[in-house]
């Protein structure tokens, strides 16, 4: 007996109810002035890094907070919690993805109209992500020299939802052999014309552009919000 049919039933409604959970998130999200940006990787790509090291330049010029989601443990929020932002840690147990449903849960008693930038850090996947709306204005797709250059090709997906794409961990691009024409050029096959920042955490390199232009995203965002 083929269960196909039924399964991908199930699937379709369960990612209705998310996309329905994801439009509240986004129109009150909006409503507070509240942007978010959500970050999507493999695991070790250096998502809680990054995230950390944006989250500590941010801090001292505005309110910024972050939620990040993974399999089990609070490791990654106690990372996060070192910049001095507000941090949640969001266990999702055998799931590999965030759904709208979580973040709402654990937005619950937050004050989103004090917060200028929200970041939603998903477990590290490259696939299972790309199907959840999660109310963001802004999906960051971030990919490490240590990873290869042929990411985009294989989950295409990921990046055709994304964005812009991170390339991290460039202070070891030299030691690692990374071919950055190569990288540039998939993810230019795979999503044309998509913003690409290369950026360590680790030395700072290329951080100032990417909080440049993460700056003009909000700006425009703002922008767009009625009054």
């Amino acid at each position: 007996m083929n269960s196909e049919p039924r399964l991908l039933e199930v699937r379709k409604n369960v990612l209705k109810q998310n996309d329905i959970v994801a439009r509240a998130l986004r129109d009150r999200f909006r409503a507070q002035g509240t942007f978010v940006v959500s970050l999507v990787s493999s695991p070790g790509a250096g998502k809680t890094t990054f995230l950390e090291k944006t989250l500590t330049l941010l801090k001292p010029h505005c309110r910024v907070a972050a939620l990040v989601g993974d399999l089990a443990t609070e490791n990654d929020a106690l990372r996060l919690a070192r910049s001095g932002a507000p941090v949640r840690q969001i266990t999702t147990g055998t799931l590999c993805h965030l759904e709208a449903a979580m973040v709402e849960h654990a937005l619950e008693d937050w004050r989103l109209g004090q917060l200028d930038l929200l970041f939603i850090e998903n477990v590290g996947n490259l696939v299972c992500p790309a199907s959840y709306d999660l109310g963001e204005d802004l999906r960051l797709v971030l990919l490490s020299v240590t990873e290869g250059e042929d990411k985009p090709l294989k989950y295409p997906t990921i990046f055709n939802s994304a964005d812009a794409a991170v390339i991290t961990k460039v202070d070891l691009a030299t030691a690692v052999e990374f071919d950055e024409l190569a990288a540039n050029a998939n993810i230019q096959a795979v999503r044309p014309g998509m913003n690409i920042f290369k950026v360590s955490a680790k030395t700072n390199e290329g951080m100032d552009g990417f909080l440049q232009f993460l700056a003009q995203a909000r700006e425009r965002s703002l922008q767009k919000t009625p009054a």
